[in-house]
């Protein structure tokens, strides 16, 4: 995600509830799902802390003893809202934040948060943002970022693609995507702005602020198909009971990263540390492996990658 956030990965274990009563059956383990949108996966008292990282954590942090992480829990199997009782964060992004808050000795506290709203609040409100934020060079100028795990963009069309759609032709079709992503700006944006150029209809772009509203009007058949961050699709295809499928290749694949406050590049050394450490100790693989996510994964954490526009 991005400040034209990024090109998220996320799509919904609330969707997993809703849409059973669209499709009639789910499969968490199918496709890129793994745990099951209700389970919390991850158990923190699996990490030993690190007293020599714990002993960097900023005061600011360490006397309240919380890490406090903004996410928008709506993009499964990266961060979503699970649980017993429907409403515990669950996700490989949520198991990552536990993993740090437990090698850092520190509780951690995810909040739900609409997309657009977490950068912005970042030191304020939020310690860190871990929400699927695609690494690009306007983030990079508001924020600083952790790389940690890599996607790209996928597109989804209801089963059989029965209205013929063509990701080379999308002109005067009507495109799902989730407010403030990198697939809704620049990718979509650009599309449909290559359409008028050429004489021809603009793309209707259905803009909505869940990925799971976007899949559910997928599945309903109101809009032509919809890109989101591949994971997040490979997910969604296993949560609508057979009702969708992939279209095209992934392209576009960047490195995702953990937000933090561009003033504190403290904070965002240690979180390359831990992050560093979690990988180098097996945790880090467990976590995706658990949310059969393993495809994404990075061999090393940076703090500001290089990345393209």
């Amino acid at each position: 995600m991005s400040f034209s956030p990024s090109k998220r990965t996320k799509a919904l274990a609330s969707l997993a509830i809703g849409l059973l009563a669209l499709t009639g059956c789910t499969n968490a383990s199918q496709t890129s799902g793994g745990a099951a949108p209700g389970s919390t996966g991850f158990d923190p008292a699996s990490v030993a802390r690190d007293d020599a990282l714990a002993a960097r954590v900023p005061e600011a942090i360490r006397s309240k003893g919380t890490l406090t992480v903004g996410a928008d829990t709506t993009y499964a199997p990266a961060e979503s809202l699970g649980g017993a009782d429907g409403q515990t964060p669950v996700g490989y992004n949520v198991d990552f934040a536990k993993a740090i808050g437990a090698t850092l000795g520190l509780k951690v506290k995810v909040q739900t948060s609409e997309f657009t709203g977490i950068l912005p609040a970042l030191g304020a409100k939020y310690d860190l943002g871990i929400s699927s934020f695609t690494i690009n060079a306007e983030r990079l100028k508001a924020v600083n970022m952790v790389s940690y795990f890599n996607a790209g963009t996928l597109w989804a069309v209801q089963k059989g693609n029965p209205k013929n759609f063509s990701v080379d032709d999308i002109c005067g079709k009507t495109v799902g995507v989730q407010t403030g992503t990198t697939q809704e700006d620049p990718d979509v944006s650009g599309r449909s702005k290559a359409c008028t150029d050429a004489g021809k209809p603009g793309v209707n772009v259905v803009t909505l602020k869940t990925q799971t509203d976007v899949t559910t009007r997928l599945v309903n058949g109101s809009i032509d198909a919809m890109a989101a961050d591949s994971p997040i699709i490979g997910y969604a295809l296993s949560q609508t009971g057979g009702k969708l499928e992939a279209l095209g290749d992934v392209y576009a694949a960047a490195p995702q990263g953990i937000a933090v406050a561009k003033s504190d590049t403290a904070l965002s050394e240690l979180m390359k540390n831990v992050m560093n450490k979690l990988i180098s100790d097996g945790t880090y693989g467990k976590i995706l492996d658990t949310w059969s996510n393993t495809k994404g994964a990075v061999t090393k954490s940076e703090v500001n990658p290089a990345v393209g526009n």
